[in-house]
C-alpha cells in the first residue's frame, strides 16, 4: 500500500463491490507472486491485474471465459475453482485441475472456462469462437469473453477467429492484454498501428482503453457483452498495459530496461487511491484485504506443495480420449 492509514479519512462504511474488485486485483498479484516463486517457468501478471479482473469480473456463472495464459487464475477463482488445486497444477501435483499433466493454465471446464487444447498461441480464439457459436446456434443471450497478448494478435488463428465471428455475428468479446512485449520483441515492431485498428477490418466495434484501470476496462468490456447479448456481434477491445516482469519467471530480461512510466501505473494503486479519494473504503480495510489474501495463498501454496507429484503410472490413456 502506498497510501498511509492515517492520510485519508476513513468512511462510516466499505463499499462491498469496491472491496470485491480490489480483492481479486490483490488475488492475482499474491497468487502471483507465489507462483512465480515457486516455479522459475511461470508466466507473471505483475503490472496487469486491472485487465484481467475488468475484463472477467462482470460475467454470468453460465458465459464462457476465455483467458490469456497470463495469469488465468483469477478469472477460474471469480467462477469457483480452488486456489490450491491450481497451485498445485503448476507443481506438477497429481491434485491439480490437469493432473499434473500438459500445460498449467487449464480449469475446470464445468465452471464454463474455455480449455486449453494446444500449447501454442491463437488456439484458444478459435475453441473461445466456437463456444460463441454454440450459444448463438442454441439461441440464448449467453456471451463469451476471450482475452489474448499483442504477441497473439499476429497469429493466424486470431484472424481466422475474429473474421468467422464478425461474419456470422456471434456473441464475443475479444481483448489484447497489449503489455508491450511479445517476449523479448516491442510491440512498435509488429503492431505499429495498435491492435483496436484492426477491428474496422473485420468489420467490427473497436475500442482502446487503458489497461491499468480496473473501471476503464470493465466499462469498455461490459458495454461490449451487453452489445453481444443484444445480438450485435463481437468487439474488439485493447487493453494497454505493462510488462513488469519478464515473459516467465526466471527471465533476466537483458533486452529491455524498466522506465519510471511503468512502476508509476501500478492498477492496484491506481485503484486503491481512487477508493479512499472517494471515501469508498479506508487504508485500513485495503490492508486488511491484502493480509486475508496473503494467508489465503500461503495456506493454498503449502497445501499444494504437500501434495504427491504427478507419476508415470497415473499417465495413462482414460483422459486422453472423449468417454
Amino acid at each position: 500500500m502506498f497510501v498511509s492509514p492515517s492520510a485519508v479519512e476513513a468512511p462510516s462504511h466499505a463499499s462491498t463491490e469496491a472491496l470485491r474488485v480490489y480483492r481479486w486485483l490483490v488475488v492475482s498479484r499474491e497468487l502471483d507472486a507465489a507462483l512465480c516463486a515457486a516455479n522459475p517457468r511461470w508466466f507473471p501478471i505483475e503490472g496487469e491485474e486491472a485487465t484481467v479482473v475488468g475484463s472477467f469480473i462482470d460475467l454470468r456463472p453460465d458465459d464462457a471465459a476465455a483467458p490469456h495464459y497470463r495469469d488465468p487464475f483469477v478469472v477460474y477463482l471469480m467462477r469457483g475453482a480452488e486456489m490450491w488445486r491450481l497451485a498445485a497444477q503448476v507443481l506438477g501435483k497429481a491434485a491439480g485441475y490437469n493432473k499434473g499433466r500438459s500445460v498449467p493454465f487449464n480449469g475446470p471446464v464445468e465452471l464454463g472456462i474455455v480449455p486449453w487444447v494446444a500449447g501454442d498461441l491463437g488456439t484458444t480464439l478459435g475453441t473461445a469462437t466456437g463456444a460463441a457459436l454454440g450459444f448463438q446456434q442454441e439461441g440464448s443471450d449467453r456471451v463469451c469473453v476471450c482475452t489474448f497478448g499483442d504477441g497473439t494478435a499476429n497469429r493466424g488463428d486470431t484472424h481466422e477467429a475474429m473474421n468467422l465471428a464478425a461474419a456470422w455475428r456471434l456473441p464475443i468479446v475479444y481483448v489484447c492484454q497489449n503489455n508491450g512485449w511479445a517476449i523479448s520483441q516491442p510491440a512498435p515492431s509488429y503492431l505499429p498501428a495498435g491492435v483496436a485498428a484492426r477491428a474496422a477490418g473485420y468489420g467490427m466495434p473497436g475500442a482502446c482503453v487503458d489497461g491499468n484501470d480496473v473501471d476503464a476496462v470493465r466499462a469498455e468490456v461490459g458495454t461490449a457483452v451487453a452489445r453481444a447479448r443484444d445480438g450485435g456481434g463481437p468487439s474488439l477491445i485493447e487493453a494497454r498495459t505493462w510488462r513488469w516482469r519478464g515473459h516467465w519467471a526466471a527471465d533476466a530480461q537483458s533486452y529491455r530496461d524498466h522506465c519510471a512510466e511503468e512502476l508509476a501505473e501500478d492498477p492496484l494503486d491506481l485503484y486503491a487511491y481512487r477508493l479512499l479519494v472517494r471515501g469508498a473504503c479506508s487504508a485500513q480495510e485495503l490492508q486488511r484485504v491484502h493480509d486475508e489474501v496473503g494467508r489465503e495463498v500461503a495456506a493454498a501454496l503449502e497445501r499444494a506443495v504437500a501434495e504427491p507429484n504427478a507419476g508415470p503410472g497415473e499417465l495413462g490413456f482414460e483422459d486422453v480420449f472423449a468417454p
